[in-house]
């Protein structure tokens, strides 16, 4: 029986299934092959470097380098090659290493001949000097002039530049970003994104800052490692090893201009590239999309270049050749680019253009769009507007920020009032003054104020005189006496028990009672639309039979602002849809159905006037006001007002600030008690001098809620 044959296995030790094994390792762990690469490094700086491997070694800083240039090249932003700094350093102490050992190999063995350092060396020495050593002096010099002032010097300047225009941009950039997420043009996620990719570029641009330093110290030393290598090299050839002095000049030449080559070519490559990563901050895409791209979109300037260039060939002395097939070339690109504009250099040009020039170019369509007459049609329901010297508030480093304040509202009033008001669009405003703000409504100025934002705000709870070093204002949300003091006062302030607020808190406390003030105006009719949309499923039945056949959107829309105008929460959505749906069958009058609506939220109202000590202050109407009240209204049915004398009006008006200011100054916030049918008419005329004040019907006490009668109006 014949034996299987079993194939021959190819040697695994030094083909190509070992290298395959080596790589997959290498990459499993990266880490360690880092760390050696590292150690081997600070190993050439102390230990002697064989030719061999200085050769080796040679080989893989110009391979780097060349990889370094070429990933540059490709990369589609900066911030793609963030660890370019990191790069910058290693490859510059590599090169900087390999100094040292070459310098090592030519002051030792330079006297035996020019292959004493290696054949990379020798090589690069004899190729540059080609048997002219003050030509091969020359050249190596300008190179060196290249890489030092030139590139180096460019690169360093753009760096610093870059790094200090991205710092003084900072905080307008997130104050853009912070506005676009409190206005709901952004998740938090993307607004986390972006924050993040705006610390990442400053911190790139600060680091190349630092790291352009690198660049420009290894040129430095490569120039004074020439000078050594040279001075010393000949000096060492004489006098130590009795060379005569042309054959050490020639010997020691070779391998001081052929070891500065190795050196200031990888090093020049990396300053190219370093140069190419830092002007390109402003683009995004890779190189030749960025330069072709753009270059490419003006065939003008392309025929113009021909025309010239013809010019220049017509000149006596010039050479017509190349002169003439330049012209030719260009006008044929500047003429197939005419008849094909979606083609060559335009197609990607474009396209690339759109990419790189990124926010401009969004910003340029939008500065379009904006000149449309339709868009200035579109106002903010909220808009916060800030002096210049009240933008670090924004992003505010001793307390909470101001975006993140009115985040914090608007889920407060969600939470509280029953639906969220809308983005509150915050923007500079450089014809206020420094530290004012204005907060607008619908595009009408709401309120203002002024404050120090450097300082704290510091009031007395006993409204008694602060005693304080500071400077005396005026609270500008409820116009109590205040005081600015510094932020070293602010523990003093506390162990008085004053009240101490930051500037962000001022301004949202303003806010706050801005948005109360006008909640009903801020409840539009798509905002109900999508509060009624939002109901659950088993609430979508009752909607869809009582609105539109029994009420309008309209019509619960002024229900709801009905009921926001005296701050009672709407969150309750569906007991309300309920009881619109019961009222709305007998009448479409809407007060009336707000008041039907209202005592279905008996329960709730109660409990939103019981105070802490468990019950409900009341002052109630005494039946002669209530006769009076009932007297003054006329009409029937859905056409009734109220028809009192202006006389009784403010006897009326007196009677009840007077009782009122009475109550608060012994601690107590009383709530009106009428009856049903009056309450409206009372609420109407209260509201003009006690906008605070709560006037309640019988229906609204809930049954079970506890009351305590302060007295009678």
């Amino acid at each position: 029986m014949a034996e299987a044959s079993v194939p021959a296995q190819p040697p695994v030790v030094f083909g190509l299934p070992f290298l395959r094994i080596l790589a997959k390792q290498s990459a499993k762990r990266a880490d360690i092959f880092f760390a050696i690469g590292i150690i081997c490094i600070l190993v050439i700086l102390i230990l002697p470097l064989p030719a061999f491997l200085l050769d080796v070694a040679l080989a893989i800083s110009i391979t780097l380098s060349v990889i370094i240039l070429m990933t540059v090249l490709f990369v589609e932003k900066p911030l793609h090659l963030s660890s370019f700094p990191t790069i910058l350093l290693i490859v510059t102490m590599l090169r900087l290493s390999l100094n040292i050992a070459s310098v090592r190999l030519i002051l030792s063995h330079g006297h035996q001949g020019t292959a004493a350092a290696g054949h990379v060396i020798q090589a690069f020495g004899g190729f540059v000097i080609g048997g002219q050593i003050v030509i091969g002096a020359i050249t190596f010099g300008i190179l060196t002039i290249i890489n030092f002032v030139v590139i180096t010097k460019g690169s360093g300047r753009i760096a610093e530049v870059s790094a200090r225009f991205s710092l003084d941009a900072m905080p307008g950039k997130q104050m853009a970003i912070d506005a676009d997420l409190s206005a709901g043009l952004i998740t938090e996620d993307v607004a986390k994104s972006r924050r993040k990719e705006l610390e990442d570029e400053s911190n790139f641009f600060g680091a190349m800052d630092g790291a352009s330093k690198f660049v420009r110290g290894d040129a430095i030393a490569g120039i004074l490692i020439v000078f050594i290598n040279f001075i010393a090299g000949i000096l060492i050839g004489v006098v130590q090893n009795g060379l005569t002095f042309n054959a050490a000049l020639h010997t020691y030449t070779i391998l001081t201009i052929g070891d500065g080559l190795v050196s200031q070519i990888p090093a020049l490559i990396v300053s190219i590239a370093a140069g190419i990563l830092v002007t390109k901050s402003g683009v995004a895409g890779s190189a030749e999309k960025a330069v072709i791209g753009q270059l490419g979109r003006q065939p003008t300037a392309l025929g113009i270049t021909s025309a010239f260039l013809l010019g220049m060939a017509a000149l006596p002395g010039i050479p017509l050749i190349p002169f003439v097939a330049l012209s030719a070339a260009t006008g044929y690109a500047c003429w197939y680019m005419f008849k094909n504009p979606n083609e060559l250099f335009q197609k990607s040009g474009a396209a690339a253009a759109k990419k790189l020039e990124g926010p401009a170019a969004e910003g340029a369509e939008a500065k379009v769009a904006e000149e449309q007459p339709s868009d200035f049609l579109q106002i903010d329901a909220l808009r916060l507007e800030l002096g210049y010297g009240l933008l670090p508030l924004i992003n505010y480093q001793k307390g909470h920020r101001l975006t993140d304040q009115i985040k914090a509202l608007r889920k407060q009033m969600a939470r509280e009032l029953g639906f969220v008001i809308p983005a509150v669009r915050i923007q500079d405003n450089m014809q206020l003054p420094a530290n004012t703000y204005v907060v607008k409504v619908k595009e009408i100025e709401a309120a203002r104020g002024d404050i120090k934002p450097e300082m704290l705000l510091v009031m007395n709870p006993a409204g008694g005189q602060i005693s304080m070093q500071g400077e005396e204002t005026t609270e500008p949300t409820f116009g109590l006496p205040a005081m600015w003091i510094t932020e070293n006062h602010r523990e003093e302030a506390l162990f008085r028990n004053y009240t101490v607020v930051d500037p962000p808190t001022v301004i949202t406390t303003h806010l706050t009672e801005v948005v109360k003030d006008n909640m009903a105006e801020l409840l539009s009719y798509a905002e109900t639309q999508k509060l009624l949309d939002d109901l659950g499923k088993t609430q979508q039945k009752l909607v869809s039979e009582t609105i539109p056949s029994q009420i309008s959107v309209g019509g619960v829309q002024r229900v709801l602002q009905n009921l926001l105008r005296e701050m009672i929460s709407i969150r309750d959505l569906s007991t309300i849809v309920e009881a619109v749906s019961e009222a709305s069958r007998t009448t479409q009058n809407q007060l009336i159905i707000t008041e039907h609506v209202r005592s279905r939220l008996a329960r709730q109202i109660s409990h939103s006037q019981t105070n802490e000590n468990g019950y409900i202050p009341i002052i109630a109407l005494s039946p002669i006001w209530e006769q009076t009240f009932i007297e003054a209204i006329s009409g029937a049915g859905e056409e009734k007002v109220l028809s009192m004398a202006p006389s009784k009006i403010q006897e009326f008006i007196g009677i009840t600030r007077a009782t009122f200011d009475k109550f608060a100054a012994q601690g107590e916030l009383p709530v009106l008690l009428t009856s049903p049918t009056i309450r409206p008419f009372v609420r109407s005329i209260v509201e003009r001098f006690r906008a605070t004040t709560v006037v309640l019907s019988q229906n609204e006490i809930y049954s079970k809620a506890r009351i305590k009668t302060l007295g009678q109006l």
